[in-house]
């Protein structure tokens, strides 16, 4: 059985780049869309002229954006993806696996992982298939990979509560202008400001439990096992830093005028990246450009649709494109390993 899995792996990696390169297609095309016109004369061209289309209507859109934003972006995306693989690295020496593993190899595995993730969304790709198959390639087993997979998701999840915990406690009017949305977000200062204040509490008793080693925390199904502070303390220092990464490209591609500040803008990323994700729409369209125009009101549509679509440039769509050569290339790599040392008939 494992002799037929070691060549339909690579099937299922060239499946998943076919799929990942119809989807970055269509991405492209609905960034580019801007009127019903343009839509018609999309669906009627060639490939050729599709391309030239998608591409003009893109380049519109960042023509406004000056040079220098474009480079304090592009810093901010390699922050955020040197962070993510921080946070393989800090579920490797939970499970005491570092050694062995090279800094490259854990930054490769990370970034196809989060490329591939972020694009499709909830899908096996989702730091599953392509952590199984780099990882047991290393020598860890699918019980360690599973371990890896719900450390990472934690570290994230951990970042998340801590940064909005802080937003919330600092800038609790950033729901107001939320409650046109839902009115779920219909609360009060206080309210907004108390729930920061459980954020954090749940982050300190997490913090607690690994100081004292604590018995795992249930809740429900779920179950939170303390790692060692040594470990809580890189969560501490690489989930902040690869929102604030993340959070910094919309940041930068904002014009100065109008801008509400880094401190809300961290705070818009964080509702609206996290909504993208609880609603698995791929890429947060639609709702992260809801969320930030309602919370940067006096900032003008047009700029911030201009600086979500650098950021899905620069965080989703260019990291998918530079992805997909290195999965085929592993899998190559992998056929032609096991071709060389399968057995003669």
């Amino acid at each position: 059985m494992k002799r037929y899995l070691d060549y339909i792996w690579p099937i299922v990696g060239l499946v998943a780049v076919i799929w990942s390169v119809d989807l970055l297609w269509e991405k492209l095309k609905a960034e580019a869309l801007t009127n019903e016109a343009v839509s018609a004369r999309l669906e009627q061209a060639g490939l050729w002229e599709a391309i030239k289309i998608v591409a003009h209507g893109i380049g519109q859109k960042i023509a406004v954006i000056p040079p220098e934003s474009f480079l304090h972006a592009a810093l901010a995306t390699l922050v955020a993806y040197a962070a993510l693989a921080w946070y393989d690295r800090i579920a490797l020496i939970h499970l005491g696996k570092e050694k062995g593993i090279s800094w490259l190899y854990i930054s490769l595995c990370s970034f196809v992982t989060y490329a591939l993730s972020h694009n499709i969304g909830a899908s096996v790709f989702s730091g599953g298939m392509v952590r199984y198959r780099a990882y047991t390639a290393k020598g860890l087993t699918a019980a360690e990979v599973a371990v890896l997979v719900a450390l990472t998701s934690f570290t994230f999840a951990f970042g998340t509560l801590l940064l909005m915990g802080i937003v919330l406690v600092g800038e609790p009017q950033i729901l107001r202008p939320l409650r046109r949305l839902s009115e779920w977000f219909g609360i009060g200062d206080a309210q907004a400001r108390l729930i920061g204040f459980g954020l954090l509490a749940f982050v300190a008793l997490y913090t607690v439990g690994s100081w004292l080693q604590f018995r795992p925390l249930k809740i429900g199904k779920f179950e939170v096992i303390y790692p060692r502070l040594r470990v809580v303390a890189r969560q501490y220092l690489a989930a902040p830093l690869e929102l604030a990464g993340a959070a910094g490209i919309i940041y930068f591609a904002l014009p100065e005028q109008g801008n509400p500040g880094f401190f809300i803008v961290l705070g818009a990323f964080l509702l609206s990246f996290s909504a993208g994700l609880l609603s698995q729409v791929p890429g947060g369209v639609g709702v992260m450009e809801a969320v930030f125009l309602a919370v940067m009101p006096g900032m003008p549509a047009p700029a911030v649709f201009a600086a979500l679509l650098i950021w899905r440039l620069f965080y989703l769509i260019l990291p998918l494109v530079i992805s997909l050569p290195i999965v085929l290339a592993f899998e190559r790599g992998q056929l032609k390993k096991h071709t060389r040392i399968a057995p003669p008939p």
